[in-house]
């Protein structure tokens, strides 16, 4: 926790009529109007919304990329809105792992150093730092591949070295942007199971999607338009609904 910073207790993200405001020369933008919601931890949230909506600006806010212009975000008890940008670095690394539609992962580095990335600037030693990253990858089924380069994978395991990136460092939540928006039916469905698994951990997961079937994976769907909170509800699957229907996940 940053220095000097006072913690409480409550839910694990807490925000309370936030404003976004771009500014564009002399013009202002809003990207969000009053948006107030808690997430508690455990949960799996989808985020939907048309482009413009204000997703993506909420997302930013939650993954600590971007500051509030009015109202209040709590993380695990932490006023985000407070912190200097060092603080707030401090606190994306601690907290979040980042999951990304196109990857990110560096094409010339094995898997395992993709991996080991968050890891790097810690003071953990390396020795450490490598067994973290092969739990990470075991932990999405990639035992025996941390050798292997990014063109030596599929698109799904891409995804899933991704996700043990977003693992490495233990964090509390997982944001993930459209985490399936590369990928076929079949492996989408592989990642949304293995977020689901991880979930079931009690891993507290949010993340973007445009995709209906996608977001039935998760148990509480927000919807955004023109910067506010259009709806927020549980998702209730029907009996033998498509999450429980799906095949268990096979390990490459």
């Amino acid at each position: 926790m940053p220095a000097g910073k006072i913690e409480v207790q409550g839910p694990l993200i807490k925000v309370k009529d936030l404003v976004k405001i771009y500014k564009l020369g002399d013009m202002e933008i809003p990207a969000l109007n009053g948006v107030s919601l808690s997430i508690v931890a455990g949960e799996f949230v989808s985020i939907m919304g048309s482009s413009g909506s204000g997703k993506s600006t909420f997302m930013n806010v939650l993954g600590c990329l971007d500051v509030p212009t009015q109202g209040s975000y709590f993380l695990d008890g932490i006023e985000v809105g407070s912190l200097k940008r060092d603080e707030l670095a401090h606190l994306r690394n601690q907290k979040i792992g980042f999951v990304f539609q196109g990857f990110n992962l560096l094409s010339r580095t094995s898997a395992i150093e993709n991996v080991e990335l968050p890891l790097i600037y810690s003071t953990m030693p390396a020795r450490e730092r490598r067994q973290r990253a092969q739990e990470a990858l075991a932990a999405v089924g990639l035992s025996g591949r941390e050798d292997h380069h990014s063109n030596q994978l599929s698109g799904g395991q891409q995804q899933r070295v991704a996700i043990a990136r977003a693992l490495v460092n233990k964090p509390s939540i997982i944001l993930a942007d459209e985490p399936t928006g590369n990928l076929d039916t079949k492996t989408s469905q592989e990642i949304m199971q293995l977020l689901t698994q991880l979930n079931e951990q009690n891993m507290t997961i949010i993340l973007v999607t445009h995709e209906p079937d996608i977001s039935k994976f998760t148990r509480r769907i927000i919807h955004f338009k023109d910067g506010i909170v259009l709806s927020d509800r549980p998702f209730q699957p029907l009996p033998g609904g498509q999450a429980d229907s799906l095949p268990p996940i096979q390990t490459p």
